[in-house]
């Protein structure tokens, strides 16, 4: 694969680390470091802490001692950070997936942080090596394996300043529970009777729910009842019914025609009723 295919495939948060490792001007000693990682020479990596350990292979037998860290967030400021998360569900949603959101930078600028270092300054690196260069080609596969590590789980750049995938997701839901808590014991609780009284109070009249849906006075004499149009129905607007002919029908009415009348005459008896009931004629 191509160096462009290589980068188009990494994940955004993966690739800004590598930039940050390949802004470095020394680019031979890159170059040593990348065919370390590349050829498998950093035998391990575990985190301890905030802290990344690691042994690489070098020219010696027994191999090199690699640590490396970034300056920690305090608890408060992770905190305030949490805080800002929790107001947008689309970061717990994406980082429990293993997505880091597009925007997390956001969270940190608006808390006058930094999740990225800006220069390779800011990572800490110490090598066993008699190379006093900092970062020799030893901490600088170690960088290049992280890179890969960072694809695969975007917890551990939060793990580099200082809280754990654990921790972060725990004080998510914590801080998103206390915060519902708070929303339903601010909400009265409404019962029946209390929405009674409510409207008693604001209608000043006594309120009898046996009989609230009967009106046992005389209609208004000026009460008019508009009977339904029977003249065009839905029918009508459908238009012919198109049944089959039969030797009958051919010469009398078609068979879509007879049903229309029947239908007609179902919507006059129909409405004629609705009448009367509406009335309260004859029941």
């Amino acid at each position: 694969m191509t160096n462009d295919t290589l980068q188009a495939s990494r994940e955004w948060w993966s690739q800004r680390w590598l930039d940050l490792l390949d802004s470095y001007r020394f680019k031979k000693r890159l170059e040593r470091a990348r065919n370390y990682s590349r050829q498998g020479n950093v035998l391990s990596i575990e985190f301890k802490g905030a802290k990344v350990l690691a042994r690489v292979q070098g020219s010696e037998a027994e191999p090199y001692k690699v640590s490396l860290s970034l300056d920690a967030f305090s608890d408060e400021e992770w905190g305030y950070v949490i805080e800002t998360m929790s107001q947008k569900s689309i970061f717990a949603a994406k980082l429990l997936a293993g997505e880091m959101p597009q925007n997390i930078e956001d969270v940190f600028t608006s808390n006058g942080l930094s999740l990225f270092p800006f220069t390779l300054g800011d990572v800490h690196g110490k090598c066993s090596c008699p190379d006093k260069a900092v970062p020799c080609k030893h901490i600088g596969a170690v960088y290049y394996q992280l890179g890969d590590r960072f694809s695969e789980d975007p917890f551990v750049l939060f793990q580099l300043r200082g809280r754990t995938r654990e921790k972060i997701i725990s004080d998510l839901r914590q801080l998103r529970n206390t915060k519902n808590l708070e929303k339903s014991d601010k909400k009265p609780l409404k019962t029946a009777n209390t929405e009674v009284q409510q409207i008693e109070h604001e209608h000043n009249f006594s309120l009898k729910l046996d009989n609230f849906w009967q009106y046992q006075e005389p209609l208004e004499s000026s009460l008019v009842v508009i009977s339904p149009s029977v003249s065009e129905t839905v029918l009508d607007v459908l238009g012919t019914i198109p049944l089959a002919k039969d030797e009958e029908s051919l010469v009398n009415s078609s068979a879509g025609d007879v049903t229309i009348n029947y239908l007609q005459t179902v919507y006059k008896d129909v409405s004629q009723k609705a009448f009367l009931a509406a009335m309260n004629v004859g029941g």
